[in-house]
C-alpha cells in the first residue's frame, strides 16, 4: 500500500496537467438561434457556419487551435434565449457568444452580454437598439441594420414622388424599428408626405384578407412592406387577388431574399423595390468562390442565411485571432475596426457603435422563366449608409 499511493499520486497529477493540454487544442465559442421557428433563414445559416468552421480548421485552425462552435435552439423567446446563453457559458464553458434572429431575442442577448461582461457578436437581429440605444461594451453586429436597409431604399423611395404611403410590418421591435426609421427619413427628405394607414400585424399570423383591404380602404399612392416568411407569402397572394398593388409603388424590406422571395413562386409581385440576395448574378471573385464551395458542399444554392452564418463565424475567427484567444476584455478591442473579408467583399466593424459595415443588395423583384428574381440590382456599402461617429454620440449611451 505505501509504494502504491506515490504511483496513484503520479497518475492522478498526470492527468490532471493532460487535460488543459487538450482544452488547449480547442477554441469554443457558443451560437443561439431561433432555428426550430424560422427554418427557412436559420437552416441555410447553420449551412454557412458548418462551412466556415471546416475551411477554418482545415487551413490550420485559429491561432493553430481547433474551432469548434456550440450550437443551441433560443426557442424564439427573449427569456429562453438568456437562459441558453447562460447555460453556454457555465456549463459549456465558451468565453464568446454569437447568433439570434428576431430582434426582440437579439436584445434580450445583448442585455445578458453587457451585464456578464460575455462578447458577443449579434449575427441577425436588425433593430437598431442593438448597436445604438440599448448598445454596450461587449456587443459588435454583422447583418446590415434597420436603418441601413431604409436608407439603403430610401433613394428610390424619394424618386418615385409619392405622397399618401401605407405602413405594413410585424408589430414587434423589428417592424416597428424599420417603420420609425422610415418615417422619420421619407419626411425628412419629403416633407408633406402622408402616411394613410400602418398595419401592425401579430408576427406569424397576419390577417391577409383584412390587412389587404384596410391597405386598399386607405387609397395610398405607395407601400412600405416589412413582412417577411409565410406573413409575406399571405400578403402577396391576397394583395395580388384583390390588385391592391396594380399601379402602386412597394418599398418592402427583406423580400428579395431567397429564403422569402423563392417561396412565392409565379405569385411573385413585379416591380418591388427590394433589398435581398441575387446569388444567382453576383459576379465579384469573393462571391464566386463561396459559391462554389457552397454548392460543393451541400449540392444547393445559398441563401442570404448562409451568407450570415459563414461570415459570423469568419468574423469571429478573425477577431479571435487579433485578440489571440477568447478573453472578453481582448476580444472587445480586436473587434474595434477589425476587418474581414466575405462573399460581399471586405467590411469592418465600427469601433464608435460596433456595428458591421457589411452592406447589402437593392434591386427590384421580377418573374424570369416562372422564377422570382432580383434584377436592375447594385450592391450598396453598409458604411456608405451610417451616420458619422459624432452623429453616433447622440445615439449611443456615453456609458459605452
Amino acid at each position: 500500500m505505501i509504494r502504491r499511493v506515490p504511483l496513484l499520486a503520479a497518475a492522478t497529477l498526470a492527468a490532471v496537467f493532460a487535460t488543459p493540454v487538450v482544452a488547449q487544442d480547442t477554441v469554443k465559442v457558443g451560437e443561439l438561434n431561433s432555428y426550430k421557428s424560422q427554418p427557412a433563414f436559420l437552416e441555410p445559416y447553420k449551412r454557412g457556419i458548418d462551412l466556415a468552421v471546416e475551411e477554418i480548421n482545415k487551413s490550420g485552425g485559429v491561432n493553430g487551435r481547433r474551432l469548434e462552435v456550440i450550437s443551441r435552439d433560443d426557442g424564439g423567446n427573449p427569456g429562453d434565449a438568456v437562459r441558453v446563453a447562460e447555460e453556454l457559458v457555465t456549463r459549456e464553458g465558451v468565453t464568446a457568444i454569437a447568433g439570434t434572429f428576431l430582434s426582440n431575442v437579439g436584445l434580450a442577448v445583448t442585455e445578458y452580454a453587457g451585464k456578464n461582461k460575455v462578447f458577443f457578436l449579434a449575427a441577425e437581429p436588425l433593430t437598431d437598439k442593438i448597436t445604438w440605444q440599448n448598445g454596450n461594451k461587449y456587443t459588435y453586429r454583422l447583418r446590415s441594420s434597420t436603418y441601413m436597409q431604409v436608407a439603403m431604399l430610401m433613394p428610390d423611395a424619394v424618386a418615385a414622388q409619392k405622397k399618401r404611403w401605407a405602413l405594413v410590418y410585424p408589430n414587434y421591435e423589428y417592424g416597428q424599428s424599420a417603420v420609425a426609421t422610415f418615417k422619420s427619413m421619407l419626411i425628412a427628405k419629403q416633407p408633406g408626405v402622408e402616411f394613410v394607414t400602418e398595419q401592425a400585424t401579430p408576427l406569424g399570423k397576419l390577417d391577409a384578407g383584412a390587412v389587404v383591404q384596410a391597405i386598399d380602404d386607405a387609397k395610398p399612392d405607395a407601400i412600405f412592406n416589412v413582412l417577411f416568411g409565410a406573413d409575406l407569402a399571405k400578403f402577396v397572394r391576397e394583395g395580388n387577388t384583390r390588385g391592391v398593388f396594380n399601379n402602386r409603388f412597394v418599398a418592402s424590406l427583406l423580400s428579395g431574399e431567397p429564403e422569402y422571395l423563392d417561396p412565392l413562386k409565379d405569385e411573385a409581385p413585379d416591380g418591388w423595390v427590394v433589398t435581398g440576395y441575387p446569388w444567382y448574378a453576383i459576379t465579384t471573385p469573393e462571391h464566386k468562390a463561396f459559391l462554389a464551395a457552397y454548392q460543393a458542399r451541400f449540392n444547393d444554392y445559398p441563401r442570404l442565411g448562409s451568407v450570415v452564418g459563414y461570415v459570423t463565424i469568419r468574423s469571429l475567427a478573425a477577431g479571435i485571432a487579433k485578440a489571440g484567444g477568447t478573453d472578453a476584455e481582448k476580444l472587445v478591442a480586436a473587434f474595434a475596426g477589425l476587418k474581414v473579408d466575405g462573399p460581399f467583399g471586405p467590411f469592418s466593424f465600427r469601433a464608435s457603435d460596433h456595428q458591421a459595415t457589411m452592406g447589402a443588395y437593392v434591386g427590384k423583384t421580377a418573374l424570369r422563366d416562372g422564377k422570382p428574381v432580383m434584377v436592375d440590382f447594385k450592391y450598396v456599402d453598409g458604411g456608405a449608409v451610417l451616420p458619422s461617429d459624432a452623429e453616433v454620440k447622440t445615439l449611443r449611451p456615453a456609458v459605452n
